[in-house]
């Protein structure tokens, strides 16, 4: 250690160095050798920066502190543990248990612990965002700084601060390559995002080797090309240095701060420092006792942690955020005695819920057979909601004039550095970074929605996986959701992408087939508390259905339902979006020529699944084996309702670029092609 490290400083880092050796070791699992250079900077950052109560880890002016490194969790393991944070349970409320105990981190790894492989968001208190993936927590710390801006316009006043807080984020060489972050960063330095700080573990190992094989590029020079303040801390060990580096971040003003740290990864192990065998596997027990003794540690202790450790950084973390929490009480009540109304909206942001009234003044469209497109409807749908929910924010990756996604009443406005109270946000053509920004928004009590074309959902199925692994009710709005999108070709034309998002567990996809029918799915979507949410939209425009001769749109949110048809059907037609009006159409073919068909619209398999088995029986008969799917998207999956032998007007191969109507003829998407099928299917069953 430097000279500016005291003997109850170097003690703590090296509790946290040998936690992390001790509980992989036990684990046979695990990456000890990040949290061994790291310990120096998670230290120095809890004990003399980090506004953070131990006892209110749900503090809402508290940091964040974001491990993008997330196989390095046993650094963030150990330093909940020795900062003495307590567990809420998923109400808020206190359990009397520790986040995470001794015995938690000596089940590092184990089925059912509180320690996971990497952090995961909901399983462990204190843990901010789940982590692993690298570049995710990079991206969800920019929205978690976003919502910090808007949340400190829309609560603060003169003297009384509700929102104040820092976000920091500890990344290594693998998040600064993936693109992601070169995303994030960008857009975080164009917003000029002054309370955001990423720390950069320039370690130089990857699992490969030295970093050297791939990795060349100057980062201080790249962040400074994207407006953030840069400073470089030669030494992880210095942490007098650390310490400098985090007061200028804080006196920095105008842009976020890239601190670039030079650590050794397995710092201290005599064989396996600065070496990728120390990156992602247990250290083995001589080796151990080695590092130990270069420590100054008891060679044969396990998981030790002396009184002083145990008691130094959870005393420095109340000692600093005691008054500030007091303080922050103190706001909130005045906010409470002042303006109620405000602060109703507080809690209900904490809560999860919606305001009282946000289902009331919402669009109805009148049957039409010109029709709508359900962008265009759900743009309509969206900024009705938008006005009563103050707290429903978003945009698109450049695309707003296409997906209709941009909030257009009045003081809805543009989210941006020289105004932070706007609430739409132009995230350029960033798709991944911003599904992960988005996700860092729901983590901070905003409910954000994000737009581009359904067959850009590849750029972005890292982080709508990961809101639902979270259980964040994130909308992602996709348009442009078939073979519609026309003479743009295969390139634009979705197939596959529909099964990806069902393929997805605890992701709701949602596809209408009308406008009436868009409307009552985004109303499922924003109900939602504790999932993410697709919608998925049309470019051309749909015929609305006239619910006095068909079913009630309502009938969507429970995933399928009737939408017209005989009592005692011979055959089903199951379609969603655009293709319910074609199989209405063919069902009115089939009606006239005396053959009872059944329309089923399907919007969404997740909410039909939820139904029990009369209503779904309802729906799909049983006895009813003659059945027609028809849907501008590939085939996987249909078995399940049609049954092996069920026709399938489905793609099968990629798109072409040509106008709609000379598609759909290609590709058998016509009122002929489904009631010839139909017939068939009759035919079939029949024999």
């Amino acid at each position: 250690m430097k000279q500016a490290a005291t003997a109850v400083d170097t003690q703590c880092i090296n509790t946290i160095r040998t936690l992390a050796m001790d509980a992989v070791q036990k684990a046979n699992s695990g990456h000890p050798g990040t949290p061994m250079g790291l310990a120096p900077v998670g230290y120095t950052l809890w004990s003399r920066f980090l506004r953070y109560h131990p006892q209110h880890p749900d503090w809402p002016s508290r940091d964040r502190f974001v491990l993008s490194v997330g196989h390095a969790s046993m650094l963030l393991y150990s330093l909940l543990h020795l900062a003495g944070v307590v567990e809420l349970d998923a109400d808020g409320e206190r359990t009397g248990q520790a986040a995470v105990s001794l015995d938690d981190i000596k089940q590092f790894r184990q089925a059912g612990s509180k320690t996971p492989g990497h952090p995961e968001y909901r399983m462990t208190t204190g843990v901010e965002t789940t982590t692993g993936p690298l570049g995710q927590g990079c991206a969800n710390s920019v929205g978690m700084a976003i919502a910090e801006r808007w949340l400190a316009k829309r609560f603060n006043r003169e003297e009384k601060t509700l929102f104040d807080y820092n976000v920091y984020t500890l990344c290594g060489d693998g998040d600064m390559m993936e693109g992601i972050s070169s995303e994030a960063a960008s857009m975080a330095g164009h917003l000029k995002l002054d309370k955001l700080c990423w720390i950069y573990d320039n370690n130089t190992i990857s699992i490969e080797g030295h970093t050297e094989l791939a990795f060349s590029e100057d980062v201080i020079k790249r962040f400074q090309a994207y407006g953030w303040h840069t400073l470089h801390v030669t030494d992880a060990n210095d942490l007098q240095a650390l310490g400098n580096a985090l007061e200028a971040f804080h006196c920095n003003r105008g842009a976020p701060t890239l601190i670039v740290v030079d650590s050794v990864i397995g710092y201290g192990s005599p064989h396996k420092h600065n070496t990728a065998a120390a990156h992602g596997e247990p250290l083995g027990e001589d080796e151990i006792r080695l590092t130990k003794a270069a420590y100054g540690w008891p060679e044969d202790s396990s998981f030790l942690v002396p009184d002083d450790a145990r008691t130094h950084l959870r005393d420095a973390l109340l000692d600093r955020s005691e008054p500030l929490y007091e303080k922050w009480n103190e706001h909130l009540a005045q906010l409470e005695q002042y303006e109620p109304e405000l602060a109703d909206e507080l809690r209900r942001m904490r809560a999860g819920e919606m305001p009282e009234h946000w289902q009331k003044h919402l669009p109805s469209f009148d049957a039409d057979a010109k029709g709508i497109a359900s962008r265009a409807a759900g743009g309509k749908v969206l900024n009705a909601f938008a006005e009563q929910i103050p707290w429903l924010l978003g945009g698109s990756a450049d695309l707003s004039p296409s997906t209709k996604t941009n909030l257009t009443f009045e003081g809805a406005g543009r989210f941006s550095a020289d105004d932070y109270t706007g609430r739409n946000l132009h995230f350029g053509i960033r798709e991944h970074a911003m599904g992960a920004i988005a996700n860092g928004m729901a983590l901070s009590y905003l409910r954000p929605y994000t737009s581009t074309f359904l067959v850009f959902s590849d750029y972005m199925k890292p982080p709508i996986r990961l809101a639902a692994i979270m259980e964040l009710p994130v909308v992602f709005v996709f348009t442009h959701d078939s073979i519609g999108v026309g003479e743009d070709g295969p390139t634009h034309q979705p197939i596959e992408h529909l099964t990806q998002l069902r393929a997805t567990p605890g992701l709701l996809t949602l596809r209408p087939g009308d406008a009436n029918e868009t409307l009552a799915l985004w109303t499922v979507a924003l109900a939602q508390t504790h999932r993410p949410s697709c919608v998925v939209l049309s470019r051309q425009p749909l015929p609305t259905l006239d619910r006095s001769k068909y079913a009630a749109a309502s009938g969507a949110a429970k995933g399928a339902y009737v939408l017209a048809g005989a009592d005692h059907p011979e055959v089903l037609l199951l379609a969603t979006g655009s293709e319910v009006s074609l199989a209405v159409d063919a069902y009115e073919q089939l009606k006239s020529e005396g053959i009872a068909a059944q329309v089923v619209s399907m919007p969404s398999w997740e909410l039909f699944e939820e139904q029990d088995q009369a209503y779904r029986d309802s729906v799909l008969p049983p006895a009813v084996k003659a059945r027609v799917v028809v849907e501008q998207a590939g085939p996987l999956g249909w078995d399940r309702y049609v049954g092996q032998t069920g026709a399938k007007v489905v793609m099968n191969s990629f798109g072409a670029s040509a106008p709609l109507a000379k598609l759909q003829e290609q590709f058998g998407f016509t009122v002929d092609n489904v009631v010839k099928q139909a017939k068939a299917q009759i035919h079939l069953t029949q024999q």
